[in-house]
């Protein structure tokens, strides 16, 4: 055996004693996990326990990421242990995650990188038929766009939190690469048209303007269902992601075709359960102002006052009463620290009405 071959065999053995190693400890970790799930289950004073705790991730996905030495880099070890947690939870408790779907979308995508491939992920036809699986317990939890970094906020999303009892339990942040795709054999000479969701096709707008001038652009349902038409037609193409073209077996025409290269969606986890502090959360916020002269200001100071930045503030119009208004606030901090309570106070006795939609970990990945 050569010198090479004898260094080669040492690493091998060396790869093959860790992966014993690893093997022990991970059902080492599953075995602490089922023991989690039986205490949970055995105690008297919770009736309906919470296996999935949103904050308990966080914590352990950020310190992995702070403890992490390489070579592999923090997005990469914090995928590893996402899907470590994920099929410890399943053996816990197998979770129905429900999603925008169809199958294929970017809705699908944050599903399966919150939660992993061992949930049990659910297509619903719209966002409001995903509120609607959770509230009668068809699906433990949720997943909904809420806002793109370039586009702005899903109202849908916001609206459908004006008439639901769910709150918000986990926020996922998902880097939006569009590509444009096509069936294998059509001939990018004859597309016609272009499908795809309208705020995908809004992201996309200069590329389409300089690459593809005067194609129709069609906006439908989601860019999942974009690609699934385009599968069966020789005359058009679809803007999704790589998801959505391996569903449908679709071929890829060109690759991060969006006019942001920073572009982002970000996603919320809707469920029933309150969500304890993980130390890095934000809370939101729905408030109703009374139409009077510097109502809103009354609501905005006190968190200026104590020190709360706030993340986002967001207007839809109220389902009663003419020129009536409800806010969507966000702000850093935990619904349960005593600057945060001092301003929920102090908002709810200026506001005719106010409802936390949770507080929950911000985005760890």
């Amino acid at each position: 055996m050569s010198s090479r071959d004898e260094r080669l065999e040492e690493v091998r053995q060396r790869i093959d004693a860790i992966d014993r190693d690893l093997q022990r400890l991970l059902n080492e970790r599953a075995e602490c996990a089922l023991k989690v799930g039986e205490i949970k289950q055995t105690d008297p004073d919770t009736e309906n326990p919470a296996f999935y705790r949103p904050e308990r991730e966080a914590q352990i996905l950020a310190r992995i990421q702070r403890d992490n030495t390489g070579p592999l880099s923090n997005s990469d070890i914090a995928s590893l242990f996402r899907e470590i947690i994920s099929c410890c939870l399943n053996l816990e408790q197998p979770l129905t995650i429900a999603y925008l779907g169809p199958a294929g979308t970017y809705t699908e995508a944050a599903a399966v990188k919150q939660f992993g491939h061992f949930a049990k992920t659910a297509a619903m036809a719209s966002i409001d038929e995903v509120f609607r699986e959770v509230e009668t317990g068809g699906a433990q939890y949720g997943v909904v766009p809420v806002e793109n970094s370039t586009e702005g906020m899903v109202n849908h999303t916001l609206d459908c939190f004006m008439e639901s009892p769910l709150t918000i339990c986990a926020e996922v942040e998902l880097p939006i690469h569009h590509a444009l795709l096509a069936a294998p054999e059509t001939d990018t000479g004859a597309i016609g048209e272009i499908l795809s969701h309208s705020q995908s096709l809004a992201q996309c707008r200069a590329w389409l303007d300089a690459n593809y001038p005067g194609v129709q652009r069609t906006p439908v349902n989601s860019n999942a269902e974009a690609a699934r038409v385009v599968a069966g037609r020789a005359d058009a193409a679809a803007i999704a992601g790589d998801m959505a073209a391996e569903r449908y077996g679709l071929r890829i025409l060109s690759r991060n075709i969006e006019d942001a290269a920073d572009n982002k969606t970000r996603f919320l986890v809707i469920g029933d359960q309150p969500v304890g502090p993980s130390g890095n959360d934000k809370t939101s916020m729905l408030v109703s102002c009374r139409n009077e002269p510097g109502a809103l200001y009354k609501v905005l100071e006190p968190f200026h006052r104590h020190g709360i930045s706030l993340t986002r503030i967001e207007t839809r119009p109220a389902k009663v009463g003419t020129w009536s208004y409800v806010f969507f606030i966000d702000f850093d901090g935990h619904q349960s620290d005593a600057a945060a309570k001092a301003v929920i106070q102090e908002v709810r006795g200026v506001a005719m009405d106010v409802r936390s939609l949770g507080s929950y970990p911000q985005a760890v990945v």
